[in-house]
């Protein structure tokens, strides 16, 4: 329920407290459901392995990355963010590079700076039941243009927190990038009239820009 009060996230006694859309928001604490599923099983072996690894760090690595952590900030919450410890810099940019099967890293990579975002929008068509989902791409994308996806969901739907990486960003053919593949490979064939939620990052050693997103239905044959 919607609540007037002192910011708050986190759990205070049995209620949950966090932000919402209007305002902050107080729910019934429970415990979550937690199918294990292949994907969430991959992501928590891979967080566990770095975890380890860095405590197979030697005592100056561990505090050159400590070093370079500090001018790293944490996600902004409640309005507040902090700079990062090095364990989670090198989690962080271990796990990035891991996701596109990249080699991990021991040292503190330098900070990097980003060319232009490639990609500029997102379309679905059907040709002849022949459903191809498409990048627009007016320049051949940097080598770690990161796609990520949603499945098919409800036309009605907003926002999409499931996003999956798919992998990296095809090279365009006549400006489109053909990403139908890397889709299919997650969640199988599109159903028309299900909405596709698109996100799309550049990622060098490890460090990522901003995502850019976009969304469009599945249409009926043409």
């Amino acid at each position: 329920m919607k609540i007037l009060d002192i910011p708050q996230s986190g759990k205070l006694g049995m209620q949950v407290r966090m932000p919402g859309r209007y305002g902050a928001v107080a729910r019934i604490y429970g415990l979550c459901s937690n199918p294990q599923t292949g994907s969430q099983m991959a992501v928590r072996r891979r967080f566990a392995t770095y975890i380890r690894a860095w405590s197979g760090l030697s005592v100056n690595q561990r505090l050159a990355w400590n070093d370079a952590a500090k001018t790293y900030l944490s996600k902004a919450r409640l309005g507040q963010s902090g700079p990062l410890t090095g364990a989670q810099l090198f989690t962080r940019l271990n796990y990035n590079l891991a996701s596109m099967g990249a080699s991990s890293v021991v040292v503190p990579p330098m900070a990097v700076t980003f060319p232009a975002m490639v990609p500029s929008g997102f379309t679905i068509t059907n040709t002849v039941g022949v459903i191809k989902l498409s990048l627009t791409c007016g320049d051949d994308p940097t080598e770690y243009t990161v796609v990520s996806a949603s499945g098919g969901v409800s036309p009605g739907r907003s926002v999409d927190r499931d996003i999956r990486v798919l992998g990296a960003c095809p090279q365009p053919v006549l400006g489109k990038s053909d990403i139908t593949a890397l889709w299919a490979a997650q969640f199988g064939d599109p159903v028309v009239g299900k909405k596709i939620f698109v996100s799309v990052h550049q990622m060098i050693d490890g460090f990522t820009d901003i995502p850019v997103k976009w969304d469009a239905i599945v249409p009926s044959a043409q």
